[in-house]
């Protein structure tokens, strides 16, 4: 089964805020290994828009770290499972930990 994950980026790395980040990673999983790693600049901010936008990507997963509710919910009517709270890594060691079930998720850092 192929996997298109989506993770927002600041900097290189994992983004705390999901609606805030300056980029996406887009890493695609197929057969148990990486195929294919691009960045994309998201249009601007607005409450809503991104999981739309992600969904019309190919987008199945998504690895945030802080992520909101309702960003959350639209995710998942748009069928794209939700992993937050991640550790602050880069998308290569992000989506290689869920190919070995050793990502780290916890607690959603944004609370709004």
């Amino acid at each position: 089964m192929k996997h298109v994950f989506a993770i927002p980026l600041e900097n290189g790395i994992l983004c705390q805020h999901f609606g805030h980040c300056q980029q996406f990673a887009f890493v695609e999983v197929e057969n148990g290994s990486i195929i294919k790693e691009s960045l994309v600049t998201p249009p601007p901010h607005e409450p809503g828009l991104l999981p739309a936008w992600l969904a019309e990507k190919g987008v199945t997963d998504i690895i945030a770290s802080g992520i909101g509710q309702k960003a959350i919910n639209l995710f998942r009517q748009q069928h794209i499972r939700v992993y937050m709270g991640a550790q602050q890594k880069s998308p290569t060691e992000l989506v290689s930990d869920w190919m070995e079930q050793s990502l780290v998720t916890g607690v959603n850092t944004c609370d709004h």
